[in-house]
């Protein structure tokens, strides 16, 4: 039986927002694998709140970090 690895995390910085109290521009937020949403150009992020939602692609920029960088991101939260 083959293991399955977790996907790699993946990264956006926001640099648009509606909802201040949930996106904060040019705050970096961790992005979940959501096939469904990206037809519709959104993306599902961790916001503010620590919750996961969808919000438009266009909110995001998205970012290639450090595997240093993003451990430290992940385990921060």
């Amino acid at each position: 039986m083959t293991k399955r690895r977790s996907p790699t995390p993946k990264f956006a910085v926001c640099v648009s927002t509606d909802d201040p109290d949930l996106l904060t521009p040019r705050m970096i937020y961790q992005v979940l694998p959501d096939d469904s949403a990206a037809r519709s150009d959104y993306v599902r992020v961790i916001d503010n709140e620590g919750e996961d939602y969808l919000y438009p692609s266009k909110y995001f920029v998205f970012v290639e970090l450090p595997r240093a960088v993003e451990r430290a991101i992940l385990s921060a939260s």
